[in-house]
């Protein structure tokens, strides 16, 4: 039985990736000049193990962005072995541990990245990152959670009617989802995702899964390839935002999903109009109306630009977890765990204990 096992993105990379543009630079062991590079720590326990435990991880971004350069994805499973899978469509890396009966079910996973502030100039067409006709045509494909036919459908052909290019369909979607829907922060984690109970029964409200997935499925629906970003805040924001930021070093509770629209004008372009929302919830003082200055320049900037105090983890959608016996989930943003009783729920703290931790390693000015 192995007690230790790595496996670097960099060798996994080698063996070549879904889109033929992969960064070089994925396989890099230092950060690119002016990038910040960032340590993640994961560390999953299992408290009431039965039978045979398995964990699962998201491990960082399995494909190069001009965001997020992934340098290394390790992992330790003492007592237990563990494994790399990826899907590339996806950029989705999953590490797997398999835990006999009797033994103390703990993982251990390090992701070292570097991240980089983008803004895409929407004023100047093909400065995005580009991406190929498949690429396109994956990513237009509806998902479990994330229809596009029906009520979505409907509701994306009334939003972009009076547009004309498809940066204005971006638009326009974006500013429904600011003006139409709330932040709940009664939700559990970031949410479900299910966006056409959202829309059948009225309930605009939600967290970031929700909010974004909602951008995606309107987005695809108006024929704009679109994806979620699902990923977790890793330090403060530096642009003045509390709410958008890691308050310290113990990222647990900080994931984060965010969205990307592909423009045919400008290639990818990230978009947040969840994090807007929350900027009018949770900014200090809270409730902060529309038209209150800081939620005015989150609103214009959130679209086009990310702030990179997060790493991406992947854009994956109906995720089967090796070796589960389980269905497959929504989104894999979270660590997941089973045992022989099945399932445990993720959020249950009596049962599945994990902490995140991040730690920058290059200052902002590197």
């Amino acid at each position: 039985m192995d007690r230790r096992d790595f496996l670097k993105s960099a060798a996994v990379v080698s063996a070549g990736l879904v889109f033929p543009k992969a960064d070089l630079l994925f396989a890099e062991s230092t950060a690119p000049a002016g990038w910040r590079t960032f340590e993640i720590t994961t560390h999953v326990e299992i408290l009431k193990p039965s039978g045979v435990t398995r964990i699962w991880v998201p491990a960082a971004l399995v494909s190069g962005t001009p965001f997020q350069k992934t340098l290394s994805n390790t992992f330790v499973a003492d007592g237990g072995k563990a494994k790399f899978t990826r899907d590339k469509a996806q950029s989705l890396g999953i590490i797997s541990a398999e835990f006999p009966a009797g033994t103390k079910p703990v993982l251990t996973v390090t992701s070292r990245i570097a991240t980089k502030d983008i803004a895409v100039d929407l004023s100047a067409p093909g400065k995005g990152s580009r991406a190929s006709h498949d690429e396109q045509q994956y990513f237009l494909q509806p998902s479990n959670l994330i229809p596009t036919n029906g009520i979505v459908k409907e509701t994306a052909t009334q939003i972009v009617a009076d547009t004309k290019t498809d940066t204005d369909k971006a638009r326009a979607i974006y500013e429904w989802i600011v003006e139409n829907t709330y932040r709940n922060p009664k939700t559990r984690g970031c949410g479900l995702g299910d966006i056409r109970f959202m829309l059948e029964t009225k309930d605009l409200g939600g967290k970031c899964a929700d909010l974004n997935a909602l951008y995606v499925g309107l987005a695809r629906a108006a024929g704009l390839p679109a994806r979620d970003v699902y990923g977790i805040r890793i330090a403060k924001s530096q642009l003045g935002y509390k709410s958008l930021g890691a308050s310290s070093e113990k990222i647990t509770k900080a994931q984060h999903c965010r969205a990307e629209v592909y423009l045919q004008e400008h290639g990818w372009v990230p978009v947040d109009p969840a994090d807007v929302r929350k900027v009018v919830l949770e900014e200090p003082p809270g409730n902060r109306p529309l038209d209150d200055d800081m939620v005015k320049k989150a609103r214009a900037r959130l679209f086009g630009s990310w702030e990179m105090n997060w790493m991406a983890y992947n854009f994956g959608h109906d995720v089967a977890l090796p070796g589960s016996t389980g269905k497959p989930i929504g989104f894999f943003m979270y660590p997941q765990a089973e045992t022989a009783d099945g399932r445990i729920d993720h959020l249950d703290p009596d049962n599945f204990k994990y902490e995140i931790t991040s730690k920058e390693i290059t200052p902002a000015n590197g």
